[in-house]
């Protein structure tokens, strides 16, 4: 099932009390939303033409929705708490969903991939034990991190002290690996870079193909090198914030 993340956002602040003064907004913007993932939907164009027409599409949408809807008419509250909310930058997590697409990716597998937001493995381990309980149920640790986009696949495992899985003696679940995994930004500053420099190191633990992006809207911290970090690249889409303009330069890599 596809993962539909700005509209779970939408729906939650519908539902939240604190923003019934902007009831009628919010469902305007789920109305459009509908109208915009319907035209996203029919696009009939191909590769490149057709993330051109997505693009026009997507920022049309978030414009819209960033500006005239919550920037000039919203409250006080959507304002100020629009981050919280997740109202925008969830829409271009929302946006990378329909970008995984055959007519867009060559070669993408037979099976339906997972994407969207999805909590990824970083790593497992066995919980300390002696040797007494050996025999016993494996006590396992399993570390794993949100993402706010991801192309992947669950995994399904069974640890077991016996060679017939007994129940009593079996741990048993799931972990998502993700194969690329997206953090999405709008303001990207240097304590957000360092996090996710740490977040790619443990996930390429985990899963040593895997690749991780940075989508940031805003560059709001002076640009460092990736390729001293695991971080596979950052993308500034927009523009840098509270920079020299002779500074406004991308990440390299």
């Amino acid at each position: 099932m596809t993962k539909t993340p700005h509209k779970e956002k939408l729906l939650a602040a519908i539902d939240n009390p604190k923003a019934k003064a902007d009831l009628d907004l919010l469902k305007e913007a789920l109305s459009l939303y509908e109208s915009w993932v319907k035209l996203l939907s029919s696009l009939t164009t191909i590769k490149v033409e057709r993330v051109n027409d997505m693009v026009r599409l997507l920022n049309e949408y978030k414009d819209y929705i960033e500006v005239e809807l919550i920037a000039q008419k919203g409250s006080d509250f959507l304002k100020r708490q629009k981050g919280q909310l997740k109202l925008d930058n969830s829409i271009l997590e929302e946006f990378l969903i329909h970008l995984v697409h055959p007519s867009i990716l060559n070669k993408l597998p037979s099976f339906e991939l997972e994407t969207g937001p999805q909590t990824a493995f970083m790593s497992l381990a066995f919980r300390p034990m002696n040797i007494s309980n050996l025999n016993e149920k494996p006590d396992i640790i399993l570390k794993m991190k949100d993402q706010d986009f991801t192309i992947g696949k669950g995994i399904y495992y069974k640890f077991s002290s016996d060679k017939d899985f007994t129940i009593s003696r079996t741990t048993a679940g799931r972990l998502f690996l993700a194969v690329l995994a997206g953090e999405c930004k709008i303001n990207y500053d240097k304590t957000m870079f360092q996090e996710c420099a740490g977040t790619a190191a443990c996930l390429k633990q985990g899963c040593p193909v895997s690749k991780y992006y940075a989508l940031v809207e805003y560059l709001d911290m002076q640009p460092e090198d990736v390729r001293l970090t695991d971080i596979d690249n950052v993308y500034l889409l927009r523009k840098t914030k509270r920079l020299p303009f002779e500074k406004e330069i991308s990440f390299l890599k």
